[in-house]
């Protein structure tokens, strides 16, 4: 540094800004408003005038860094900026969402019926994978390094991995600001028993009969991985 130069600029981070308990409510009075200036008239100003300071940060920012896991989580967590928790996405036809992966980490196999989704590894390395519909049958499987991104197209069974014992975070798109989520394996032994022993061959282990036990079993979204990993980072199953 050249003398008499200024040291450096000191920055500091701005406020959290915590999640909106009115989400829901500020979403469905934006819907009847007829265009977006309309919306975002409704939404960001008061008396004429736009909002300022933490109230504007407040509907214009959402923090991934309040996100806790879901209860009966052990993989990690996962929020999903919606139109249901981030309303001024009524404005717009996208959503997004962060997830931190524990070792070994596994965010189950699900879908979302409304969005295609583009994923970016931003810490440690994930494995991937998705199925589409009938008459393409095969799992399309691919590891992700750092900064490295794939694809889950719309209604695609897919899940993300964690092979390592180190943490590991991704971003996502999706393009919907709604895009649903459904757990496969939890949405399908919602079934009734009888149809979902019928769907599994009828097998000995699985029937109708203990639906109920295996469903207190089920993990919630980013659950504990796979075997060999749990075992090689020494993480009790």
């Amino acid at each position: 540094m050249h003398p008499g130069a200024a040291g450096p600029t000191k920055v500091t981070s701005p406020p959290p800004v915590p999640l909106a308990t009115n989400a829901a409510q500020l979403a469905a009075e934006l819907i009847t408003e007829p265009s977006n200036v309309n919306k975002l008239t409704a939404l960001l100003t008061k008396d004429g005038n736009l909002l300022t300071g933490q109230a504007l940060r407040n509907l214009t920012v959402l923090d991934f860094n309040n996100q806790k896991p879901a209860a009966g989580a052990e993989g990690g967590s996962i929020l999903l900026g919606t139109v249901s928790n981030f309303p001024i996405l009524e404005t717009v036809g996208i959503s997004g969402a962060v997830s931190f992966f524990e070792p070994c980490g596994l965010n189950i196999p699900h879908l979302h019926p409304r969005a295609d989704e583009f994923l970016i590894v931003m810490e440690g390395q994930l494995e991937t994978g998705f199925v589409m519909e009938n008459g393409f049958n095969a799992e399309v499987h691919t590891q992700l390094g750092l900064y490295q991104g794939t694809i889950f197209p719309q209604g695609s069974i897919h899940y993300q991995y964690n092979p390592t014992c180190h943490n590991a975070t991704f971003v996502a798109a999706l393009n919907s600001n709604d895009p649903g989520r459904s757990d496969v394996v939890t949405s399908f032994f919602m079934l009734e028993g009888a149809v979902v022993n019928a769907s599994l061959g009828f097998p000995k282990t699985i029937g109708g009969h203990n639906i109920k036990q295996w469903k207190e079993f089920l993990p919630v979204n980013l659950a504990k991985g796979v075997e060999t990993c749990l075992k090689t980072c020494g993480i009790p199953i």
